[in-house]
């Protein structure tokens, strides 16, 4: 029987430390990381996705970043069938796979092959459901299931309407199923604790501020023709700076409504985290490089 090909996998709410703390177990352990990001996927969108500079990278590859125009939507699916070829390119390099990113649900579906539910598009259904807000989308997805809507990103209108599509053709969003896995998983998670990870979250979002947040999202909504739909379906920094530049709120209301929903972000990354019992949880990715040992 074929040995399960070993793998670090680094999770954790925003801010936390993962991409530092992936860099340092790759270059300790001759590793390779494949970024789990459902952000950092698109070309462009650099400073509201705090992608990773080559700088930072420290001639460790990474995988699956950059990879999408963020003109159109990318999936789960597409990302997995990307985070596969790149673990084949890995394994012929003799390296160690880490994965690494905010997105559990990516880590989940690449580590243990999830299947995805088969419900073609209903556009009757989303140009009905285009029309209504967040708020509304949210409370329409609680109806139809509350499960689902504990963990999903609330105020992002293409996966709300995605699984409210799903909802209404299933009757609820399937669990999906887990099968076992093909990998020696190591799991890591990072997590300061609420009053340090809110810091943190203040900290970087100012400096992403001070470095441009505001041009790259007037940048690639002019250059790209996307339009403030599309900007919103971009995460909360985008949607929030979209508010700030079309007039709706102050640069400061624009910077403490970033935070906070940072923060309920960060909280509901925890909850999809907290059901893996299999996760060595660490507060920050120094105590982690120390106590991390690989068999």
């Amino acid at each position: 029987m074929r040995k399960k090909q070993k793998l670090i996998a680094v999770v954790g709410p925003t801010a936390s430390g993962k991409t530092g703390l992936s860099i340092e177990l790759a270059k300790k352990y001759n590793g390779e990381v494949i970024s789990a990001d459902s952000r950092q996927v698109y070309k462009k969108l650099d400073l509201g996705t705090e992608k990773v500079t080559e700088e930072e990278m420290q001639g460790i590859p990474h995988y699956c970043i950059d990879v999408a125009s963020p003109k159109r939507a990318f999936s789960v699916e597409q990302w997995r069938r990307r985070a596969q070829k790149a673990l084949t390119r890995i394994e012929k390099h003799s390296a160690l796979p880490i994965v690494a990113g905010g997105t559990g649900f990516y880590v989940d579906a690449l580590v243990y092959n999830y299947s995805f539910p088969k419900v073609p598009p209903n556009y009757k259904l989303r140009n009905e459901l285009s029309k209504l807000s967040v708020e509304e989308l949210f409370e329409t997805l609680e109806r139809l299931d509350v499960r689902r809507a504990q963990t999903i990103e609330s105020k992002n209108p293409r996966r709300l309407i995605r699984a409210i599509e799903i909802a209404a053709a299933l009757g609820r969003v399937p669990s999906l199923s887990k099968r076992k896995t093909d990998f020696d998983v190591l799991w890591i998670g990072l997590n300061p604790g609420l009053e340090e990870l809110t810091d943190k979250i203040k900290k970087r979002f100012n400096k992403t501020l001070e470095s441009g947040l505001i041009i790259e999202t007037n940048m690639v909504r002019n250059q790209l023709g996307l339009s403030w739909k599309r900007i919103n379906e971009l995460g909360l920094e985008y949607r929030i700076v979209g508010e700030y530049i079309r007039g709706e709120i102050s640069i400061e209301e624009m910077r403490e409504k970033n935070i906070r929903e940072l923060r309920k972000y960060a909280k509901r990354q925890m909850t999809w985290l907290k059901r893996n019992t299999e996760i060595k949880w660490f507060t920050n990715g120094k105590e982690a490089l120390k106590k991390i040992t690989l068999q």
